[in-house]
């Protein structure tokens, strides 16, 4: 895989009335993430190890809804 073609993907928890981001696997240890509503708008990139923390403070409960 290469980064100039990233597989994007939504969660499995995503249909909540539009207001989704979208990931992208890349193979390289960066992970993309952009607004579902605006697949050709620009992306934000964090590190694997930056995503990974995000992703558990957030299963966490470590952000109000």
């Amino acid at each position: 895989m290469t980064t100039d073609s990233p597989r994007w993907f939504k969660s499995s928890y995503s249909d909540n009335g539009g207001d989704c981001i979208e990931v992208a696997a890349t193979g390289t240890g960066a992970v993309p993430v952009r607004d579902s509503k605006d697949p050709n708008g620009p992306a934000l990139t964090f590190s694997a190890n930056g995503w990974s923390s995000f992703v558990a403070a957030v299963k966490g409960g470590e952000f109000p809804a």
